[in-house]
Protein backbone atom coordinates (compact mmCIF):
# COMPACT_ATOMS: atom_id res chain seq x y z
CA UNK A 1 0.00 0.00 0.00
CA UNK A 2 3.23 2.22 0.60
CA UNK A 3 4.40 1.70 -2.96
CA UNK A 4 1.09 1.91 -4.21
CA UNK A 5 0.60 4.99 -2.84
CA UNK A 6 3.87 6.63 -3.41
CA UNK A 7 3.65 5.37 -7.32
CA UNK A 8 0.41 7.39 -7.86
CA UNK A 9 1.24 10.63 -5.35
CA UNK A 10 4.70 11.16 -6.97
CA UNK A 11 3.93 11.62 -10.35
CA UNK A 12 1.07 13.70 -9.64
CA UNK A 13 3.10 15.87 -7.70
CA UNK A 14 6.02 15.91 -10.05
CA UNK A 15 3.37 16.79 -13.28
CA UNK A 16 1.61 19.50 -10.63
CA UNK A 17 4.95 21.25 -10.81
CA UNK A 18 6.00 20.93 -13.82
CA UNK A 19 2.70 22.62 -14.38
CA UNK A 20 3.38 25.93 -11.75
CA UNK A 21 1.46 28.50 -11.68
CA UNK A 22 -1.92 28.51 -9.91
CA UNK A 23 -1.65 24.79 -9.96
CA UNK A 24 1.07 24.79 -8.06
CA UNK A 25 -0.04 27.76 -6.00
CA UNK A 26 -3.77 25.41 -5.46
CA UNK A 27 -1.67 21.86 -4.06
CA UNK A 28 0.60 23.80 -1.90
CA UNK A 29 -1.97 25.72 -0.37
CA UNK A 30 -3.85 22.26 0.44
CA UNK A 31 -1.10 20.90 1.94
CA UNK A 32 -0.46 23.85 4.33
CA UNK A 33 -3.58 23.34 5.73
CA UNK A 34 -3.30 19.94 6.34
CA UNK A 35 -0.22 20.62 7.97
CA UNK A 36 -1.96 23.05 10.23
CA UNK A 37 -5.08 20.63 10.87
CA UNK A 38 -2.70 17.94 11.39
CA UNK A 39 -0.96 19.65 13.92
CA UNK A 40 -3.66 20.89 15.42
CA UNK A 41 -5.03 17.10 16.44
CA UNK A 42 -1.55 16.19 17.60
CA UNK A 43 -1.33 18.54 19.70
CA UNK A 44 -5.13 18.39 21.17
CA UNK A 45 -6.40 21.37 19.53
CA UNK A 46 -8.23 19.99 16.46
CA UNK A 47 -11.68 20.96 17.68
CA UNK A 48 -11.22 24.36 18.87
CA UNK A 49 -13.21 25.41 16.22
CA UNK A 50 -11.91 29.18 15.91
CA UNK A 51 -8.65 28.36 16.21
CA UNK A 52 -8.90 25.74 12.61
CA UNK A 53 -10.90 28.44 11.04
CA UNK A 54 -8.54 31.19 11.76
CA UNK A 55 -5.50 29.29 10.52
CA UNK A 56 -7.16 27.18 7.72
CA UNK A 57 -8.52 30.98 6.04
CA UNK A 58 -5.31 32.58 6.60
CA UNK A 59 -3.73 29.93 4.64
CA UNK A 60 -6.24 30.09 1.83
CA UNK A 61 -6.38 33.76 1.48
CA UNK A 62 -1.92 33.70 1.56
CA UNK A 63 -2.46 30.60 -1.03
CA UNK A 64 -4.74 33.42 -3.48
CA UNK A 65 -1.97 35.55 -2.92
CA UNK A 66 1.07 33.63 -3.67
CA UNK A 67 -0.54 32.42 -7.14
CA UNK A 68 -0.82 36.28 -8.21
CA UNK A 69 2.21 36.89 -7.53
CA UNK A 70 1.36 38.97 -4.30
CA UNK A 71 3.93 38.26 -1.97
CA UNK A 72 3.74 41.24 0.02
CA UNK A 73 0.13 40.83 0.82
CA UNK A 74 0.58 36.95 1.50
CA UNK A 75 3.12 37.46 4.18
CA UNK A 76 0.98 40.53 5.31
CA UNK A 77 -2.33 38.01 6.10
CA UNK A 78 0.03 34.80 7.42
CA UNK A 79 1.31 37.90 9.63
CA UNK A 80 -2.62 38.31 11.12
CA UNK A 81 -2.88 34.77 11.19
CA UNK A 82 -0.17 33.58 13.07
CA UNK A 83 -1.21 36.64 15.54
CA UNK A 84 -5.12 35.40 15.38
CA UNK A 85 -4.16 31.94 15.80
CA UNK A 86 -1.74 32.47 18.71
CA UNK A 87 -4.87 34.95 20.80
CA UNK A 88 -7.54 32.31 20.28
CA UNK A 89 -5.73 29.05 21.46
CA UNK A 90 -7.08 28.06 24.75
CA UNK A 91 -4.00 26.62 25.86
CA UNK A 92 -1.18 25.30 24.10
CA UNK A 93 -0.25 29.11 22.48
CA UNK A 94 3.42 28.24 21.81
CA UNK A 95 2.40 25.06 20.30
CA UNK A 96 -0.28 26.38 18.21
CA UNK A 97 1.90 29.24 16.99
CA UNK A 98 4.43 26.99 15.71
CA UNK A 99 2.34 24.96 13.60
CA UNK A 100 0.77 27.45 11.79
CA UNK A 101 4.46 29.13 11.51
CA UNK A 102 5.56 25.74 10.18
CA UNK A 103 2.65 25.35 7.40
CA UNK A 104 2.92 29.04 6.86
CA UNK A 105 6.92 28.78 6.15
CA UNK A 106 6.24 25.28 3.65
CA UNK A 107 3.49 27.42 1.87
CA UNK A 108 5.39 30.32 1.08
CA UNK A 109 8.72 28.57 0.22
CA UNK A 110 7.14 26.18 -1.79
CA UNK A 111 5.49 28.86 -4.15
CA UNK A 112 8.74 30.97 -4.14
CA UNK A 113 11.34 27.89 -5.06
CA UNK A 114 8.99 27.16 -7.86
CA UNK A 115 8.25 30.72 -9.24
CA UNK A 116 11.38 31.48 -10.78
CA UNK A 117 10.28 30.77 -14.86
CA UNK A 118 13.45 29.51 -15.85
CA UNK A 119 15.03 27.18 -13.28
CA UNK A 120 12.42 27.22 -10.69
CA UNK A 121 11.38 23.75 -11.57
CA UNK A 122 14.60 21.91 -11.60
CA UNK A 123 15.56 23.50 -8.06
CA UNK A 124 12.17 22.19 -6.68
CA UNK A 125 12.93 18.59 -8.33
CA UNK A 126 16.13 18.22 -7.43
CA UNK A 127 15.01 19.14 -3.46
CA UNK A 128 12.13 16.72 -4.33
CA UNK A 129 14.10 13.62 -5.31
CA UNK A 130 16.67 14.72 -2.69
CA UNK A 131 14.26 14.31 0.37
CA UNK A 132 12.47 10.90 -1.57
CA UNK A 133 15.40 9.58 -1.97
CA UNK A 134 17.14 10.44 1.80
CA UNK A 135 13.79 8.36 2.93
CA UNK A 136 14.13 5.67 0.47
CA UNK A 137 17.85 5.10 1.04
CA UNK A 138 17.20 5.88 4.95
CA UNK A 139 14.48 3.14 4.81
CA UNK A 140 16.76 0.18 2.96
CA UNK A 141 20.05 0.76 4.63
CA UNK A 142 18.22 0.66 7.84
CA UNK A 143 16.54 -2.31 6.90
CA UNK A 144 19.30 -3.67 5.12
CA UNK A 145 22.38 -2.93 7.11
CA UNK A 146 21.16 -2.44 10.87
CA UNK A 147 23.15 -1.24 13.84
CA UNK A 148 23.15 1.79 16.37
CA UNK A 149 19.84 3.58 16.50
CA UNK A 150 20.05 7.29 15.32
CA UNK A 151 18.24 8.66 17.89
CA UNK A 152 15.96 5.51 19.54
CA UNK A 153 14.32 7.85 22.38
CA UNK A 154 12.52 10.15 19.36
CA UNK A 155 12.70 7.70 16.69
CA UNK A 156 13.54 4.04 17.79
CA UNK A 157 13.55 2.45 14.03
CA UNK A 158 16.05 5.38 12.64
CA UNK A 159 19.49 3.56 12.09
CA UNK A 160 22.82 5.91 11.78
CA UNK A 161 23.50 3.21 8.84
CA UNK A 162 20.11 4.38 7.65
CA UNK A 163 20.68 8.23 7.56
CA UNK A 164 24.23 7.91 5.92
CA UNK A 165 22.43 5.39 3.12
CA UNK A 166 20.01 8.40 2.60
CA UNK A 167 23.01 11.03 2.00
CA UNK A 168 24.76 8.92 -0.35
CA UNK A 169 21.87 8.89 -2.64
CA UNK A 170 21.55 12.61 -2.33
CA UNK A 171 24.94 12.92 -3.07
CA UNK A 172 24.32 10.76 -6.26
CA UNK A 173 20.66 12.66 -6.93
CA UNK A 174 22.90 16.21 -7.16
CA UNK A 175 25.60 14.24 -9.12
CA UNK A 176 22.99 13.35 -12.04
CA UNK A 177 21.33 16.76 -11.99
CA UNK A 178 25.20 18.35 -12.68
CA UNK A 179 25.47 15.41 -14.92
CA UNK A 180 22.63 16.80 -17.02
CA UNK A 181 23.49 20.35 -17.19
CA UNK A 182 21.85 21.22 -14.47
CA UNK A 183 24.26 23.13 -12.29
CA UNK A 184 27.69 22.86 -11.14
CA UNK A 185 28.72 19.56 -9.65
CA UNK A 186 30.30 20.99 -6.78
CA UNK A 187 27.71 23.53 -5.68
CA UNK A 188 25.40 20.54 -6.12
CA UNK A 189 26.79 18.40 -4.07
CA UNK A 190 26.82 20.63 -1.56
CA UNK A 191 23.25 21.50 -1.90
CA UNK A 192 22.29 17.77 -2.49
CA UNK A 193 24.32 17.23 1.49
CA UNK A 194 23.13 20.09 2.72
CA UNK A 195 19.21 19.37 1.96
CA UNK A 196 19.52 15.21 3.01
CA UNK A 197 20.25 16.49 6.07
CA UNK A 198 18.07 19.35 6.45
CA UNK A 199 14.93 16.66 5.79
CA UNK A 200 16.78 14.14 8.24
CA UNK A 201 16.12 17.01 10.25
CA UNK A 202 12.68 17.39 9.84
CA UNK A 203 12.05 14.16 10.11
CA UNK A 204 13.33 13.62 13.42
CA UNK A 205 11.50 17.06 14.45
CA UNK A 206 7.74 16.05 13.58
CA UNK A 207 8.96 12.32 15.63
CA UNK A 208 9.47 14.35 18.64
CA UNK A 209 6.23 16.25 18.71
CA UNK A 210 4.61 13.15 17.90
CA UNK A 211 6.29 12.19 21.15
CA UNK A 212 5.82 14.72 22.95
CA UNK A 213 1.84 14.53 22.45
CA UNK A 214 1.97 10.45 22.86
CA UNK A 215 0.66 9.97 18.96
CA UNK A 216 1.87 7.75 16.40
CA UNK A 217 0.40 9.21 13.51
CA UNK A 218 -0.62 12.53 12.62
CA UNK A 219 -3.49 11.33 10.22
CA UNK A 220 -4.19 8.22 8.16
CA UNK A 221 -5.45 10.31 5.13
CA UNK A 222 -2.44 8.79 2.85
CA UNK A 223 -2.93 4.75 2.54
CA UNK A 224 0.40 3.57 3.95
CA UNK A 225 2.04 6.57 4.58
CA UNK A 226 -0.10 8.11 7.99
CA UNK A 227 -0.50 11.66 7.58
CA UNK A 228 0.72 14.75 5.61
CA UNK A 229 2.81 15.73 8.17
CA UNK A 230 4.40 12.09 8.36
CA UNK A 231 5.14 12.56 4.41
CA UNK A 232 6.19 16.35 3.88
CA UNK A 233 8.24 16.68 7.74
CA UNK A 234 11.00 16.42 5.55
CA UNK A 235 10.34 18.02 2.78
CA UNK A 236 9.34 20.97 4.70
CA UNK A 237 12.28 21.43 6.31
CA UNK A 238 14.58 20.99 2.89
CA UNK A 239 11.99 23.67 1.21
CA UNK A 240 12.20 26.40 3.50
CA UNK A 241 16.31 25.86 3.83
CA UNK A 242 16.94 26.07 -0.01
CA UNK A 243 14.16 29.15 0.03
CA UNK A 244 16.04 31.13 2.50
CA UNK A 245 18.96 29.87 0.78
CA UNK A 246 17.90 31.30 -3.03
CA UNK A 247 16.37 34.09 -1.49
CA UNK A 248 19.36 35.12 0.12
CA UNK A 249 21.23 34.54 -3.73
CA UNK A 250 18.91 36.02 -5.95
CA UNK A 251 15.62 37.64 -4.16
CA UNK A 252 12.25 36.75 -4.11
CA UNK A 253 11.69 36.44 -7.77
CA UNK A 254 15.05 34.45 -8.23
CA UNK A 255 15.02 31.93 -5.44
CA UNK A 256 15.41 28.24 -7.74
CA UNK A 257 18.33 30.85 -9.92
CA UNK A 258 19.66 31.18 -6.48
CA UNK A 259 20.32 27.28 -6.21
CA UNK A 260 21.18 26.20 -9.52
CA UNK A 261 23.17 28.61 -11.06
CA UNK A 262 26.48 29.64 -9.54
Amino acid sequence: MRILAAAVLAPLAVAIAYAGGWLWAGLVMLAAIGLYVEWLAIIGLARETRVVAAGVVALAVAGVCLATGRIDAALLVLAVGFAAVSLLAPRQRGWTATGFGYAAAAEIASVLVRRDPVDGFAALILILVVVWVTDIGGYFAGRGIGGPKLWPRVSPNKTWAGALGGFVLSLIVAAGFAAGGLGMIGPLLVLGAVLSIASQLGDLFESAVKRRFGVKDSSHIIPGHGGLLDRLDGFVAAIVLAAIFGFLRHGADGVGRGLMVW
